[in-house]
Order: structure tokens, then C-alpha cells, then sequence
């Protein structure tokens, strides 16, 4: 892994922190108070490419690799971590599709995905039932003489309103466990899709939540993506992408509640001085400064091996876990150092708590990490 950036990964980094100034941190605290979805933001970053950092320029992309997409998706959660949660899933169902598609598919969709058409993607594994345990689903999809008919339901859906594609997971067959689950292309708008009530959140809030119903939504053959019976292992890969990509959103969020918090104890003053200058406020900028510094270390690690094409499910899991726990415990010191008006919404700080706080649960909880690192210690005995 080289430490030096590309030409290419510094000046996606420095498109998406300039984006980020720009657009998304002016409007980050009035998304979190109104619970609006941030349109006009998502088709900026369209046009800035960065719906398809990691996507073939041959399908709207800009192929700038993993790399840069975890250092702009970084950049991103500083300054709002809720537009920038719908932009990594929005890349995530790209990146899917493009590995998985047949090329009718990604012709007609990555391009799609790409541009902002679709406004951003969306993927819905989870159920009620079956959300770290994805062989418990029970949305079925029947085979017809015209294509597919999808039945159930899904939850915890990122922009479920607001996508314009879905990656969607359903049982073919019974039998058991995984084995019978099938992956397909579901658009946004398709009958009989429609999504439920969004969810009143504690932090997160301008990216909305809902559930999904299918009720005999019908697709055609071309709508299956990759081999039937096939699909929980499409979603393991995606997820294994899907959590660099979390691991990089919490870091930002981590970021920016230090680099607040210690301008905050440069200029608050007691007994005489800055609480900068006291060893307790030190200390608590020592610790996240180390950890956060950690953890960037292993969530481009963890993008680097993607890049390359290498194993990284493991890493993956290392990154995801140690910077979503890291992130907030350097949230939760950050509000320790503005004291009472730490707790207070006239500061960023208990914002970004509430925000980072999910990173340790949405695309896998940090016991499911710590089960498939432990697990790939184990098969190392």
C-alpha cells in the first residue's frame, strides 16, 4: 500500500471536501431538523462524478478505485453524514451491479445510477426476521412465463422513497438456509412496490428509513442478477465493499467532532486560560487523535486490497469495527470537552453522536464483525 495519494485520489479527495463546504455542511443541521431528503445535493454530486467514484468510465463512472472512494466518502461525513450515507449506498448498488450484471444490465442501469436519473440506489436485503441472519428471509419471488413475481417485505431500506433502482434479495427455492436466495433489479417505480412510513431516527435524519412491500411486483427474466441461487453471495461481496465504505463514513464523523471540539478548548477559557491547556482536555485529544489515525490506517487498507482485487473480507470487518466504535467514542469525548453545551443542538457535536452512533449497526453490527474476523482467525489455526 502506498502512503502517497495518486494525482487522481487527491483530486477526488479535494472535489469531495469542496463539495462537502459548499453544499453539504451549510444544510446538515436543517436536513437533521426538517427530516428532508437532500435532492438537489445528490444531483450536485452526480455531476461531480461522485456516484461512481469506483464505477468503469464506460458506464458514467470516473474508475478512480476504492482508495479515493473511501477518501472522499471521509470528506463527505464531515460535514454531513446523512446525504453521505445515501451517496455510499447509491455507489455500492453501482459497484453491484457492475460486478454481477450481464452487460444489457449495466448499460441500462450503472449509467443510470451514475448521472443522478435514478436520483441514488438502493438495496434491500434485510427483513424483520432476517437482518444478521439473511437465510431467515421469507420475501419470495415466483417464476412466471413473463418473467418474476416478488412477494414480502423489507426493512431498514436507506432512501427507500427516494431510489430509483433496488438490488433486492428472495427466496427461488426452499431450500435451505442461503442457498435458495436470488439477487435482482427492481426499479424504484415498478407497481406494486411502495415504500412505508419513514422511521423517526436518532440521528441520520435527513437520510429516510422505511420499510419495502412487494405485493406481486412483476419483473422480467433480465431482471435476475447473477445466477439463480445465487445471491448471498452477491450480498456478502457487496457488503465486504459496503463496509469500507462505512468504516470511512464513520471516521469523518469522528473527524469532525475532534477537530470542533479541540478549536472549541483553543478558544473556551478557564481559570485563566484555555481548557486546551489542561491535561484532562490532552489527554482526550491524545486518545482520538491515535485512534482516529488508526483507524483511517485500516480502512484504507481494507480499500486498498479491494483496489487490488485481493481478499479483504476480513479487513473489511477489521476496518468497520474499529472505526465505528473509535468514531464514537471520539464523538462522546468531544461532547465531554464543550460540557453543557456539548448537549445542546446551538453545537455540531451532539449531532454528529447521534449520527455516528448506527455505524456500529447498519451493514453488519459490530458482534457480526467480530464473529466473521474471529472466525477467519480461526480457519488461520
Amino acid at each position: 500500500m502506498e502512503f502517497e495519494l495518486s494525482e487522481t485520489q487527491a483530486l477526488i479527495r479535494d472535489t469531495a471536501a469542496q463539495f462537502a463546504a459548499r453544499t453539504l455542511a451549510p444544510a446538515a443541521a436543517g436536513l437533521d431538523r426538517s427530516h428532508t431528503f437532500p435532492r438537489a445535493a445528490i444531483a450536485e454530486a452526480a455531476e461531480l462524478g461522485l456516484l461512481g467514484i469506483n464505477v468503469p468510465a464506460e458506464y458514467g463512472g470516473v474508475e478512480a478505485g476504492t482508495v479515493a472512494y473511501s477518501l472522499a466518502v471521509t470528506e463527505l461525513a464531515k460535514a454531513c453524514a446523512a446525504t453521505t450515507v445515501a451517496l455510499c449506498v447509491s455507489n455500492m448498488v453501482a459497484e453491484v451491479v457492475c460486478a454481477f450484471g450481464d452487460e444489457g444490465q449495466r448499460e441500462r442501469h450503472v449509467t443510470k445510477l451514475c448521472s443522478g436519473e435514478y436520483v441514488v440506489g438502493g438495496f434491500a436485503l434485510s427483513e424483520a426476521g432476517a437482518g444478521s441472519d439473511p437465510g431467515g428471509m421469507t420475501t419470495r419471488a415466483r417464476k412466471t412465463d413473463r418473467g418474476w413475481v416478488i412477494d414480502g417485505s423489507k426493512l431498514w431500506i436507506t432512501s427507500g422513497p427516494d431510489a430509483g433502482l433496488f438490488v433486492v434479495w428472495a427466496r427461488t427455492s426452499d431450500a435451505p438456509g442461503t442457498r435458495g436466495v436470488s439477487c435482482f433489479l427492481v426499479p424504484g417505480d415498478a407497481p406494486g412496490l411502495s415504500a412505508g412510513k419513514p422511521e423517526q431516527k436518532m440521528g441520520q435524519r435527513g437520510s429516510p428509513t422505511t420499510a419495502l412491500e412487494f405485493d406481486s411486483v412483476e419483473v422480467g427474466d433480465d431482471a435476475l442478477l447473477g445466477e439463480l441461487g445465487r445471491g448471498f453471495g452477491i450480498a456478502m461481496m457487496a457488503l465486504d465493499g459496503g463496509r469500507v465504505g462505512i468504516g470511512s463514513l464513520a471516521l469523518g464523523v469522528g473527524l469532525a467532532a475532534s477537530e470542533f471540539a479541540n478549536r472549541y478548548a483553543m478558544e473556551r477559557k478557564q481559570f485563566g486560560q484555555p481548557i486546551a491547556q489542561f491535561q484532562a482536555l490532552q489527554w482526550f485529544m491524545a486518545d482520538s487523535a491515535t485512534e482516529l489515525a488508526a483507524a483511517r490506517m485500516l480502512v484504507l487498507r481494507a480499500a486498498w486490497l479491494k483496489e487490488q482485487g485481493k481478499p479483504h473480507t476480513r479487513e473489511a470487518s477489521m476496518a468497520k469495527l474499529y472505526a465505528s466504535e473509535r468514531a464514537f467514542a471520539a464523538c462522546n469525548r468531544a461532547l465531554q470537552m464543550l460540557g453543557g453545551y456539548g448537549y445542546t443542538s446551538e453545537f455540531p457535536v451532539e449531532r454528529y453522536l447521534r449520527d455516528v452512533r448506527v455505524t456500529m449497526i447498519y451493514e453488519g453490527t459490530s458482534e457480526i464483525q467480530r464473529l466473521v474476523i474471529g472466525r477467519d482467525v480461526v480457519r488461520g489455526l
